[in-house]
């Protein structure tokens, strides 16, 4: 039981601290705009996203990687890559090291995410698996609003290099409690494959290279067509070559389980819709609510607090009720909360705004952890590294669509010329995410597995 705690916390805590760094770092962008390195915009923006494109496009692999050679070892030299790439940060000379870091950090939280889950469910008992998986999941969320508040809180006082180096000594810290206290699990035959993993995380890169660059350049800028078409081109290629092999990365055929193919869309859809929110939040309550750093990362409080306390009840809630109606009222309850966040406005008092947050907190509580549930439900048990990296890809995927997504909106509406401008655009991006999410929502719903379906996604 002692065993079986502590790895829980352990993962969790590790799954916190990988996700922090996608959010805290938009914080310490007006500090590295102004700094010695002189970075400009585009330079910025891939200071942010240099981590978020290496972490999102290998995770699948990184997953099968666990899953063959042992989950507690990659874990362990994921977490150890983590603290390496956070002191390089932190010390970086100029700009192409620093988005060096920061892309090393991203291929270290590819490692080590996938291991988590895997690690987590080897680790606990059958009965209690479903919490394992909640809490699990809750902290993917958390993460994100952690980043958020420990960046405030550093940034308030010390330069943009704290930020990096808070992260090295958790790093360490990490590798010594896994070392000690994680039992290893055993190792599964499953397939590498380089050529399908070259070609999967090449698709994916493309892919979100032209999601990125999308909202600077344009959507039809020649650069980014490019990047789709050639993401398209060369996951259809991955496609062929892995429905051909004997031992593929990540067989198509996974998507035809209706359980893995809408836990997919779900878990992608809702981390559109939360990280768009992100994207904005900070925006919102420091120019126009006039919030000082670390009050803004205070602020996002009520999401991790709403998540935190109804990802507890989702369990019990999803083994009652089953999945499908569970799903449908936490999805619904995101689009609700995005579309009363459209109607904020300067005034607007916090406590007001704090409850909107609230609400699209207990949506997500309430739906990702039967959505996660779906996706490993429907792989074969020793495919939890594997499934992992699938559900980390589809958040990661939605999540830079997300900040895409509300990024061009904002920027089509002149955000930055005044507050009224920027609130404008905020309206309609937030009415654009609830839509979009809506729209995903129903074809979730729609086909998840009905309750009679032998592959019926309750995990147990």
């Amino acid at each position: 039981m002692r065993r079986e705690n502590s790895t829980l916390a352990l993962m969790c805590l590790t799954v916190l601290a990988l996700q922090s760094l996608v959010a805290g770092i938009n914080l310490a962008i007006p500090q590295l705009a102004a700094s010695d390195l002189h970075p400009g915009a585009s330079d910025l923006i891939w200071i942010v996203d240099a981590y978020v494109l290496a972490f999102a496009g290998l995770l699948i692999p990184a997953g099968a990687l666990g899953d063959r050679i042992g989950r507690k070892g990659v874990l362990i030299a994921g977490l150890a890559l983590f603290g390496l790439a956070n002191l390089i940060s932190a010390h970086a000379p100029n700009v192409a090291v620093l988005q060096a870091g920061r892309a090393l950090g991203g291929v270290a939280a590819a490692l080590a995410q996938p291991a988590t889950l895997a690690l987590l469910l080897h680790a606990t008992r059958p009965e209690r698996r479903p919490h394992a998986i909640a809490l699990w999941t809750a902290c993917m969320g958390l993460g994100g609003m952690v980043g958020n508040l420990v960046a405030g809180a550093v940034l308030q006082y010390l330069d943009w290099p704290a930020l990096f180096l808070t992260f090295v000594p958790v790093a360490v810290l990490l590798v010594a409690g896994v070392a000690a206290w994680v039992p290893r699990a055993p190792r599964h035959d499953a397939s590498v494959d380089p050529i399908g993993t070259v070609l999967l995380t090449g698709g994916l890169f493309a892919l979100l290279y032209g999601i990125i660059e999308g909202p600077g350049r344009g959507w039809t800028d020649t650069v980014v067509l490019a990047s789709f078409g050639a993401g398209l081109l060369v996951l259809a290629t991955f496609a062929g070559h892995a429905l051909r092999s004997r031992k593929p990365l990540l067989d198509p055929r996974v998507f035809t389980i209706a359980s893995v193919r809408a836990g997919a869309l779900g878990v992608g859809a809702t981390f559109f819709a939360l990280f768009g929110l992100f994207y904005v939040n900070a925006q919102f309550l420091q120019d126009v609510k006039g919030y000082s750093t670390l009050l803004t990362g205070v602020a996002i409080g009520p999401l991790a607090i709403g998540m935190g306390v109804v990802s507890r009840r989702a369990v019990p809630l999803t083994q009652k009720y089953g999945p499908r109606p569970i799903i449908a009222t936490g999805l619904s309850l995101i689009v609700a909360g995005l579309a009363l966040l459209s109607t904020v406005r300067a005034g607007t008092p916090y406590p007001v705004y704090a409850a909107y947050l609230l609400l699209m907190a207990a949506g997500m509580g309430l739906c990702a952890p039967a959505l996660t549930g779906g996706i490993l439900a429907g792989l074969p048990a020793g495919s939890a590294g594997l499934g992992s990296g699938l559900n980390s890809a589809a958040r990661e995927v939605g999540a830079a669509l997300g900040v895409a997504v509300i990024g061009t909106v904002l920027t089509s509406h002149h955000a930055l010329r005044s507050a009224d401008d920027f609130m404008a655009g905020l309206a309609v991006g937030y009415r654009i995410l609830a839509g979009v999410l809506l729209l995903a929502a129903v074809v979730v719903v729609a086909t998840w597995p009905a309750p009679t379906s032998t592959r019926e996604p309750v995990p147990a």
